[in-house]
């Protein structure tokens, strides 16, 4: 664990001083260690339910950071112009993804999971770039930030569907699909409309008390230690609820999002996400078989080529109606990323089994997750310096 924790601070070091996600080495390191224990099998069971528990407590993080910096009155204020970009983006993308796995004969639930993972947005590897230009805050930038909010949420819903359903219709008929999927989607609806209720109850009369005593009771940065501990028992009541914890760790991020004095606590939860994020992508790194590696290649390059042209013509092509060229190849090719939320998709599908994701196609999105955060970046810093974005309002 301390050759793990050492390694992936310089890795993380390292390829930021070369502009690339760090991601990209937490999934190398896992993957090496997972070659080197298939040689000489050094991780014993205790190893292997610690970097899993670890890899749990990675997911959290995740999904946590991202419900904790949604800003849902701001999204709103703008949902209108955001939606249309969303529904575009979700159907372009997905239908894209859906369409080339099963071009490519994947099977049936394996083309909607992988569907599913490239409806997500790993916005964070483009936002760097944009905030190095100082154009996070022109029009297109803030436009950028609304509609892969709206993105990440609804991956993260389309996941709670999807893995609510593919349970049941594993080796049901093709025919028993509709039928079964809108029994088991009314019902998972059914469920997260209570818990959101709940969600939204807590948030409005518990957490500004909650919150409130502790700030009194004892300085920083014991009160986002209550927090995320708060956090940790939500995410458990959504597991509990056959949910997953991803998804509690999400909706308890968006229960302290309204709270401005939470979300500038973010700042003591930093180092918690720094510490734990990491074992989730190098969790999966392990994951990957190297013996599916190499008929991997192959079927990642061409879902890459998908990803990549499914973002472009859900975003730049609308865009370029409404508001140019310049913006729509832009905010387009901003999109393009895709990282945590993908991942967690994937790999939950992998967990289910080879029938939900094989091991060669979860090697193939992992080239997908590599490849978009490589290209994208430097692309994107080209277009900003061809067309510069400071001086807009707002």
């Amino acid at each position: 664990m301390g050759v793990i924790i050492s390694l992936a601070i310089v890795i993380k070091a390292g390829l930021e001083k070369m502009g690339l996600p760090a991601l990209i080495g937490f999934l190398t390191l896992g993957f090496a260690i997972r070659v080197v224990d298939d040689q000489f099998n050094f991780l014993n069971p205790e190893g292997d339910n610690i970097l899993a528990f670890m890899a749990k407590l990675g997911v959290f993080a995740l999904l946590f950071k991202v419900g904790l910096e949604s800003n849902i009155r701001g999204l709103l204020k703008q949902f209108r112009k955001a939606s249309v970009l969303w529904c575009s983006d979700i159907l372009v993308s997905g239908t894209t993804g859906f369409v080339t796995a099963w071009l490519l004969g994947l099977p049936l639930i394996t083309s909607v999971v992988v569907a599913t993972a490239l409806t997500a947005t790993s916005v964070g590897v483009s936002l760097a770039v944009w905030e190095d230009y100082g154009a996070l805050n022109s029009k297109n930038g803030q436009l950028l930030v609304d509609v892969a909010e709206m993105d990440d949420i609804s991956a993260v819903v389309f996941m709670a569907i999807l893995f609510a359903i593919i349970g049941t219709l594993n080796g049901a008929a093709q025919a028993d699909f509709l039928t079964a999927t809108c029994k088991l989607t009314l019902l998972f609806l059914f469920k997260i409309a209570l818990f959101g209720i709940f969600c939204v109850l807590f948030s409005v009369f518990i957490e500004p008390v909650m919150t409130g005593y502790f700030r009194k009771l004892e300085a920083g940065p014991d009160p986002m230690l209550v927090v995320v501990a708060v956090g940790f028992i939500i995410a458990a009541f959504a597991a509990l609820l056959d949910f997953s914890v991803a998804i509690g760790a999400f909706f308890a991020g968006l229960v302290f999002s309204r709270d401005p004095r939470a979300v500038k606590a973010e700042a003591s939860f930093l180092p918690l996400y720094e510490f734990f994020c990491p074992f989730f992508f190098i969790g999966i790194g392990i994951s990957m078989d190297p013996g599916a590696m190499k008929a991997a290649l192959g079927l990642g390059t061409v879902l890459l080529a998908a990803a990549i042209a499914g973002k472009l013509l859900a975003i730049a092509f609308p865009l370029w109606r409404m508001i140019g060229l310049p913006g729509g190849l832009l905010i387009g090719a901003s999109m393009v990323p895709r990282a945590e939320i993908s991942m967690i998709i994937m790999d939950k599908g992998l967990k289910a089994g080879n029938w939900a994701v094989a091991p060669e196609v979860f090697g193939a999105m992992v080239i997908v997750t590599a490849g978009t955060c490589i290209l994208s970046p430097s692309v994107v810093s080209s277009l900003l310096k061809r067309w510069p974005q400071q001086g807009e309002g707002s």
